[in-house]
């Protein structure tokens, strides 16, 4: 399962319910989850907040790869 497949289970709304967070349309989320797209940078931040799984894991190539205390694709309760 990748990160955002993660995140949409943790969210417990489905893919309809991640898009209507972010103000996207399910395909949109869909190409995401099937890794046909990488989520966009500008809605990684709500996701992390929303979810809990790190942006490191949703995009490491845009915010570098996971510490080592954040393996489990949770960010820090801080």
């Amino acid at each position: 399962m990748n990160a955002i497949a993660t995140a949409i289970e943790k969210l417990g709304t489905g893919q309809a319910g991640i898009a209507r967070l972010l103000g996207v349309t399910p395909q949109a989320v869909n190409q995401w989850v099937s890794g046909s797209r990488p989520v966009p940078p500008r809605h990684v931040l709500v996701v992390e907040a929303a979810t809990g799984v790190s942006r490191h894991l949703l995009r490491p190539d845009v915010f570098g790869p996971p510490a080592a205390n954040d393996e489990q694709g949770v960010a820090d309760a801080a």
